[in-house]
């Protein structure tokens, strides 16, 4: 973590991403007791975990490229250096590794959402290492339905499947029904990605299954935006990628809803270009349009490259409608939202 170089070139390997999973849940299943003694108190322990709080709010309330930089300065200069004065196998150091894997994980969430994604990559190969060391066997499986998320975001299908099972066979040492409903939810996304419908829609069903069990009064903070806005997304763009539009464009008017109750734009953004992928599939352009500039309405409010991103996949849908004047309205409007943002 404390070699620059290391995270700042290169490129995304998904090689890199599977190997240290394999690491992972095999010293998951042999876990061990903690030994006592810490020269790191509670107290310092608890701030850092306040910290974590303030960040992921700020990112799922602005996007990854809000606060990532000054996550990155309060992470290198303030918490990993913390751990060279702990053993991960104290009850504090434990703790100290868990908090210091939770924001890496953040980080390297951020980065994604910040287009950063070879960066991305080593920050949440760190986390898992991370959260190995302190034997939090639910972290580290949220860790790994984020590295799902990106193969899968960067076209390896195969491998997110094969990093989502990982994280679930993890969670037989762990209790976590968020993390279960999002690590189906992931494997839902590459199974449809793999065109294989009747897994796809079984893994919708479980994670469905795991979201009613949640109880987020019991789950760790970094499960509090594992809930029906994020996860009727996932479930909305499963059957969107399906091509089947009425259960995506219902599952991305409840994401859609519960996102605005609680001013989580990014979030309804990327859920209205769902909503819209779901009616040019059935080929109604009035809806479509509406929710297409909605998401470029929220897009431009958030720093997200992922929504930028997906407002540009959703213009190359419209194009074939160019000759329609609403249809090239819109076009012209997300070009040059498009253009704006690459200029920033």
């Amino acid at each position: 973590m404390r070699r620059r170089g290391f995270l700042h070139k290169g490129t995304f390997l998904v090689v890199a991403a599977v190997a240290p999973s394999r690491d992972w849940l095999l010293a998951v299943l042999d876990a061990t007791e903690r030994r006592p003694s810490s020269r790191i108190g509670e107290h310092q322990v608890s701030v850092i975990r306040e910290a974590f709080a303030d960040f992921q709010e700020a990112d799922a309330m602005h996007g990854g490229g809000y606060a990532r930089q000054a996550l990155t300065e309060y992470l290198t200069g303030r918490v990993l250096p913390m751990l060279q004065d702990v053993s991960p196998d104290s009850e504090v150091g434990a703790a100290l590794f868990t908090a210091a894997a939770e924001q890496t994980y953040l980080l390297g969430f951020m980065s994604i959402d910040d287009d950063r994604q070879a960066l991305a990559q080593r920050y949440l190969i760190q986390a898992l290492r991370l959260a190995q060391e302190s034997g939090d066997a639910a972290l580290g499986a949220n860790i790994l339905t984020c590295m799902s998320g990106q193969a899968r975001m960067l076209g390896y299908p195969r491998e997110a499947l094969q990093l989502a099972i990982t994280g679930l066979h993890g969670l037989a040492r762990a209790f976590s029904p968020a993390c279960s409903a999002e690590l189906w939810a992931a494997q839902a996304r590459a199974h449809a990605d793999l065109g294989e419908a009747k897994a796809a829609a079984h893994a919708v069903v479980e994670s469905e299954r795991a979201f009613e069990r949640i109880n987020l009064d019991t789950e760790p903070e970094w499960a509090r935006f594992i809930d029906c806005a994020y996860l009727s997304s996932q479930w909305a763009d499963t059957f969107a990628d399906l091509q089947r539009p009425v259960e995506a464009a219902s599952f991305a008017r409840r994401s859609i809803s519960a996102a605005g109750d609680q001013n989580r734009v990014r979030r309804e953004a990327l859920s209205q270009v769902t909503l819209a992928r779901s009616a040019l599939i059935r080929r109604d352009l009035d809806t479509a349009l509406r929710a297409a500039h909605r998401a470029v309405d929220l897009s431009i409010t958030v720093e997200s490259s992922r929504c930028l991103a997906a407002v540009r996949d959703l213009r190359s849908r419209i194009s074939p409608y160019r000759t329609i004047t609403s249809a090239r309205e819109f076009d012209d409007r997300a070009h040059e939202v498009l253009i704006q943002a690459s200029l920033n």
